[in-house]
C-alpha cells in the first residue's frame, strides 16, 4: 500500500504510505527472495516515490499526470489499471461517504490515464479490483469488453492473456505457475477458452461467459464442456 485507497476510511488517495527508505527496504528484501514488489497507488506523487524505489508494477493510477506516465514508461515499470467509470459496475459505496467521495475522484481520471499511457507506451496489465460486491464477479468479462473504449479487440485479449502472462513471471522462482503461461506450445499450461464466435469482432462475448463459452479447459482439463 504506497498511497491511499477509495475502500478504507481513513487515508486520502494522495498520501505516502511509507517513506521512500522503506518501500527500497522492501524491494529489496524482495529481490533477496526471487520476487518483486507491486503498489497500490492513484496519485503522481505516490507513483514517482514508488519508480524511485524499484516498485515493479503500479496497481490502479488512475489519477496519474503525463509526465508521470512518461516516468513510468522510461523505467520499465508496469501498470495494471482497471476502467473503473461512473457506471453500473463501480463498488456501491455509500453515497456521501469517505469511499464515495475518494472513489468519484478517482472515476475522474480513468479514461486520461488510459489514453496517456498508451501514448506514452506503458506496459499495461488487465487488472480486476473486484471487491464488496458478489454481483461484480460475474461481471469481469464485462469489465474487460470496456477497454475497447481504448483498445481494439485484439489488444484487449492480448493484454488479458499473454501480456498478463508476461507479468506474473516477474516473480522469478516463487512463480506459483510452474510452467508457460500465455502461449499456445506443446508443455504450456492449457488454460483455453473455446467460445462461441469470434471476440475479435464482436467483443461483448466475453462479457457472458456462461452463455458464450463452449468449452474452458484449466490446466489442461476439461472444465466444462457444452459441445457434448
Amino acid at each position: 500500500m504506497a498511497g491511499g485507497g477509495a475502500a478504507s476510511m481513513d487515508d486520502p488517495l494522495y498520501v505516502n504510505q511509507r517513506t521512500l527508505v522503506a518501500v527500497r527496504a522492501a524491494v529489496e528484501s524482495a529481490d533477496d527472495s526471487s520476487t518483486y514488489v507491486p503498489a497500490h497507488a492513484c496519485t503522481p506523487k505516490v507513483v514517482r516515490q514508488a519508480v524511485e524505489a524499484g516498485v515493479k508494477c503500479i496497481d490502479h493510477g488512475q489519477l496519474l499526470d503525463e509526465d508521470t506516465l512518461r516516468r513510468v514508461a522510461d523505467k520499465g515499470v508496469w501498470l495494471s489499471l482497471q476502467p473503473f467509470l461512473v457506471d453500473e459496475d463501480r463498488i456501491p459505496f455509500p453515497i456521501g461517504s469517505p469511499s464515495r467521495i475518494k472513489q468519484l475522484q478517482m472515476l475522474s481520471g480513468t479514461d486520461n490515464a488510459y489514453r496517456c499511457a498508451k501514448r506514452h507506451g506503458v506496459t499495461l496489465a488487465c487488472g480486476t479490483d473486484t471487491l464488496f460486491a458478489p454481483r461484480l464477479v460475474t461481471r469481469q468479462g464485462a469489465q474487460l469488453a470496456k477497454l475497447t473504449r481504448w483498445f481494439t479487440p485484439a489488444e484487449v485479449l492480448r493484454m488479458a492473456t499473454s501480456t498478463n502472462a508476461e507479468l506474473l513471471t516477474l516473480s522469478g522462482l516463487r512463480n506459483p505457475y510452474p510452467g508457460k503461461l500465455g502461449v499456445m506450445q506443446e508443455g504450456a499450461l492449457a488454460d483455453r477458452l473455446l467460445v462461441d464466435g469470434d471476440p475479435r469482432a464482436n467483443i461483448r462475448l466475453i462479457e457472458d461467459p456462461v452463455r458464450s463459452s463452449a468449452v474452458i479447459m484449466k490446466d489442461g482439463k476439461v472444465q466444462e464442456n457444452s459441445l457434448r
